[in-house]
């Protein structure tokens, strides 16, 4: 090159020459890079496999409360509201009292009742038919009705009395017998009504009934207190005005155990084949960043969300298009959050299939 060019000098070719690296190293340098590249790629994503392994996780998973509405179990007015929105309640507490006065009444009618029943009982059982005295006297009108038939029958036949008059007491017997008879039945009759069937043994059946009433009178007007079935915290709780009708059986408050709160989460069928009631897992919520949860599986659904929606799929006919089932699986909480659940609230759900908590 120095021949070629008279204007670079010798020396300075020698320079250039050492300066420059040796063309196979680099070339082995470049085909380095190249393979570790894909090298360290691979050795990544088999740790990340082997990451998973032993576990599956899905962020279809939502929170869900025990929930329970209450309703009044008798009809009529609010008169007093003791709670509202979002207040926490135990078991047992007063929430709403429905006007008392038409079942006091109630209660009042079926005293009465009972006072009647037993006013009709004393009477029957002093009745002059349960007495005998009727029966007495009719055996006696009997008697007296034979002696005189005897009589008129000796005289008739010495020739002393008429026929009429023989005809006559013979007509007395028959009727005194049927005296007998009659109050014979109004003694059976007034026994079967003082009788105590199977059912109320010993009880006058008219004073059993109106005892039955006055229960049912006291049962209504104890159910115009209601009160809260579970402990918890109020919702929905806009119906509860003070004047507000009530109907029967009408849900007006919604009580939610925040102390009873478990996971719901919505796994593919594919990730079923080693999972098994029981196994650990961890939750953690979008609304609380940073909090994690043990807990286990309590439970695995009989069947996917489709199988049990309103309108299930129907692939019997049309096109077909294979989709990825999603099963509902119940995690039960092992430990208490940091703050009261809210239902609904989204998680991500991970089990550990391998029984390894990580």
């Amino acid at each position: 090159m120095a021949e070629a060019d008279p204007m670079i000098s010798h020396a300075d070719a020698t320079a250039l020459e050492a300066a420059a690296p040796p063309a196979p190293r680099r070339r082995w340098a470049r085909l380095a890079l190249m393979l570790s590249l894909p090298l360290l790629m691979l050795i990544a994503g088999v740790i990340y496999w082997q990451s998973l392994q032993g576990r599956v996780s899905t962020d279809n998973a939502y929170v869900h409360l025990d929930k329970v509405s209450v309703s009044a179990q008798v009809g009529g007015k609010i008169v007093e509201v003791r709670v509202k929105e979002d207040d926490l309640v135990k078991a047992g507490d007063l929430l709403f009292r429905i006007d008392p006065e038409p079942f006091q009444l109630q209660l009042a009618q079926a005293d009465a009742s009972i006072a009647g029943a037993q006013a009709s009982q004393a009477s029957l059982a002093g009745a002059s038919a349960l007495s005998g005295a009727e029966i007495s006297a009719a055996q006696e009108s009997i008697a007296f009705a034979r002696t005189n038939l005897a009589r008129q029958e000796a005289l008739w036949k010495k020739g002393f009395t008429t026929k009429a008059a023989y005809d006559a007491a013979q007509h007395q017997v028959a009727q005194a017998q049927d005296q007998l008879e009659i109050a014979r039945s109004k003694t059976r009759e007034a026994a079967a009504k003082l009788a105590t069937g199977s059912q109320v043994p010993g009880v006058f059946p008219e004073l059993a009934a109106a005892r039955v009433q006055r229960a049912n009178a006291e049962l209504n007007l104890r159910r115009t207190e209601v009160r809260a079935p579970i402990s918890g915290r109020i919702s929905q709780a806009d119906r509860l005005q003070t004047g507000q009708e009530l109907v029967t059986g009408l849900p007006v408050v919604t009580i939610v155990a925040t102390e009873k709160g478990y996971v719901e989460a919505n796994f593919k069928e594919t990730d079923l084949a080693d999972m098994q009631v029981g196994q650990p897992a961890e939750v953690k919520f979008d609304a609380w960043p940073g909090v994690t949860l043990k807990a286990h599986v309590a439970s695995i659904g009989a069947g996917t969300g489709s199988e049990f929606s309103v309108l299930p799929a129907q692939n019997a006919t049309g096109n077909w298009v294979k989709v990825t089932q999603r099963v509902p699986v119940r995690i039960a909480l092992d430990e208490a959050p940091p703050r009261s659940l809210i239902a609904g609230l989204s998680s991500k759900v991970t089990v550990y299939t391998d029984g390894r908590k990580r």
